[in-house]
């Protein structure tokens, strides 16, 4: 399947787009540090990569919740890794109102899994002409996601790309179901697997979301070898100490191994789909 974000122009067929990148913009410097070593590794493996982090997490547990410097200041952040490092970026946007600004500067705009049935939002990132990954709500089941489609391309643009994150499981859990993956790419677009947001337990901490990242690496293996187009995962250089999301992110020092064993995956099951 043919992807395209940015100056990214390849086939999924050949390379699964990664997508990764710290949860939220919590410095510059530590945006910087995981901007310069994922595009190493991107480079080393020779793999298309899209930088994400959120300059604002609108959807935190806690009043009290880092969320991230603000769609001004984040989004002359992300403009710096693109022009650093050459790489395509990609964040949340949360209103219709954050769209114009947020598609002036995103190489690829994001619409968070809770917003996933917005028309209003939806409507109006298709209307950028950027490409839009959507996340599927935790709360639908995959053959939902045909009205999302529907309400996207109705502008027109069908540079659209849907991303499987998990399903409310109970209580403060997630789980991923597999048949999914072939559902959703039965629609004809991209199918990305958000393995790290799969792991998490929402609101498991109380006044946070836990995770659980030791199942990071099965998960993303048996995603690859599901067929997926590409695989987002959040990855920090030091997790325990992130403002966000740290339970579930990767450290940095693991995504090359990681990406290695999807990389094999992919080409030795591709040819099955």
């Amino acid at each position: 399947m043919k992807l395209h974000v940015g100056g990214i122009n390849t086939d999924s067929d050949l390379h699964p787009l990664i997508i990764a990148g710290p949860c939220v913009i919590e410095d510059e410097g530590t945006v910087f540090e995981a901007a310069r070593r994922l595009k190493e590794i991107a480079d080393r493996l020779q793999v298309p990569l899209v930088f994400k982090s959120s300059y604002d997490k609108a959807n935190r547990t806690s009043v009290t919740s880092f969320r991230g410097p603000g769609i001004e200041k984040g989004l002359r952040i992300l403009a710096d890794v693109r022009s650093r490092f050459g790489l395509p970026v990609i964040s949340d946007v949360h209103t219709v109102e954050e769209v114009g600004p947020a598609g002036e500067v995103l190489d690829m705009l994001q619409l968070p899994a809770f917003l996933s049935r917005q028309t209003d939002l939806i409507v109006a990132a298709a209307k950028t002409g950027k490409p839009v990954n959507i996340k599927k709500g935790q709360f639908l089941a995959p053959w939902d996601v045909k009205n999302i489609i529907d309400k996207f391309v109705a502008t027109g643009n069908t540079n659209l790309f849907l991303t499987e994150r998990g399903t409310l499981f109970g209580y403060n859990n997630l789980v991923v179901d597999f048949r999914s993956f072939p559902i959703l790419r039965s629609f004809g677009f991209p199918v990305i697997f958000d393995v790290t947001h799969s792991l998490q337990l929402p609101g498991g901490q109380g006044t946070s979301s836990g995770g659980q990242r030791e199942f990071a690496a099965p998960l993303a293996k048996a995603a690859a070898a599901a067929g997926v187009d590409g695989i987002f995962m959040e990855v920090h250089p030091d997790p325990d100490s992130a403002k966000c999301d740290g339970p579930n992110m990767i450290p940095l020092d693991q995504v090359p191994g990681l990406l290695k064993k999807i990389l094999a995956l992919h080409t030795l099951t591709r040819e099955a789909y």
